[in-house]
């Protein structure tokens, strides 16, 4: 579980910023190694743990466009229309993605997963998963299957 504060501002949307709680689950498939394990769950709990310490913040911010996210010396500033938020830019990360929103969360944590069990593992899966949960009902999966 952890914490990251978010906000979403898009022409149907403009909600003001605000932190929410997030569940993480990941899902492996592929075949079993000497061990019967697919993969050392220790390890997969640890990188999980490590990857949403490093892409969780005090404010997690648009870098994909420049007018909403923009790098400063000491802060973060997003603007939108005539709203404007300032994060120091120890407590931000700035993410390529659109928005802050679970859906757009899941395939960043997914390319991190991917590449780090791949480089440190060897390991390649049929199937991989990263699922986001915020409240009931209100989740996001992304899901590779090797083709």
């Amino acid at each position: 579980m952890f914490s990251s504060g978010h906000f979403i501002s898009y022409e149907a949307t403009n909600v003001s910023a605000c932190t929410a709680q997030y569940r993480t689950a990941v899902e492996v498939e592929g075949d079993l190694d000497e061990n019967w394990y697919v993969f050392d769950f220790i390890a997969l709990k640890r990188l999980t743990k490590t990857i949403t310490d490093e892409l969780t913040s005090d404010a997690a911010a648009n870098a994909k466009q420049t007018h909403r996210g923009r790098r400063r010396p000491k802060n973060i500033q997003v603007r939108y229309r005539d709203r404007e938020w300032r994060f120091p830019r120890e407590d931000c990360v700035l993410l390529p993605i659109e928005h802050t929103t679970k859906p757009n969360y899941c395939p960043i944590y997914w390319e991190q997963s991917n590449g780090r069990t791949r480089a440190r593992h060897r390991f390649h899966p049929r199937v991989r998963a990263w699922k986001l949960r915020k409240n009931v009902g209100q989740s996001a999966t992304y899901e590779w299957r090797a083709s």
